[in-house]
């Protein structure tokens, strides 16, 4: 081996030991961006700690429970470390099955939208957003959790899977529940990396649309970003 390859392989190590030192474990990705894309993995880095090692607006506990209905709805297997955030934060064994079931919960709502759009000619009183409504009561009656919690949690989920219609339903929840908005942009937020960015994007539009079209009672401040983030598609 060279004497550049040796450097090159002191950097790597230096790179990744940097990387465990941090969060306390290494992710595959970490090790290939280290060999041929430093330059990403310090970019990559640096945005994960400001979304998740960074505390912001959500206490550990909140923000570790919605990341756990997150990693349920995308089935994601990788990132288990959070269960064991959740718990050292504080959660109980009886909220981590709330987060579940909440995970899970989209598949319902699909099912009920399927219902409410082709059975609607046999069934008149059925509507989407009271029978969404009663199934979401009767899923968490047993389980008590803030009512925030829930609405944060569903958003974040719903998102990831582009259930919008859901979305826009809880985005109103939140608001309803007393959610402070930067708690909810915060939420949002946790889906890029297991939900994609462009999910993001789209969760962040049904969120403007609805602040402009005043379905929501918008702070000044987010108002403001609502006018200011292009127009109407």
């Amino acid at each position: 081996m060279s004497g550049q390859d040796d450097e090159a392989g002191d950097g790597i190590e230096a790179r990744l030991a940097a990387v465990i030192a941090k969060r306390g474990y290494l992710l595959p990705h970490h090790g290939l961006m280290a060999v041929a894309m430093p330059d990403l993995l310090a970019g990559y880095d640096a945005a994960y700690t400001a979304l998740t090692l960074t505390p912001r607006h959500l206490d550990d506990r909140t923000k570790e429970f919605v990341w756990l209905a997150i990693l349920t709805a995308v089935e994601e297997v990788v990132t288990t470390h959070h269960v064991t955030k959740f718990q050292q934060a504080g959660g109980t064994d009886a909220e981590i099955e709330l987060a579940v079931r909440l995970g899970g919960f989209r598949e319902v709502g699909r099912r009920i939208a399927f219902a409410a759009e082709h059975w609607a000619r046999h069934m008149p009183g059925y509507e989407r957003a009271g029978a969404y409504r009663r199934a979401l009561a009767a899923l968490t009656s047993d389980l008590p959790v803030a009512a925030g919690w829930i609405e944060m949690a569903m958003a974040a989920a719903s998102a990831c899977r582009q259930e919008w219609w859901a979305l826009g339903e809880h985005i109103s929840g939140a608001y309803a529940a007393g959610v402070p908005e930067d708690h909810l942009a915060e939420a949002l937020s946790l889906t890029m990396f297991p939900g994609s960015v462009p999910n993001f994007v789209d969760a962040c539009r049904v969120w403007r649309e609805m602040v402009r079209d005043g379905a929501v009672p918008a702070s000044a401040r987010y108002r403001r970003w609502a006018e200011l983030s292009g127009p109407r598609e």
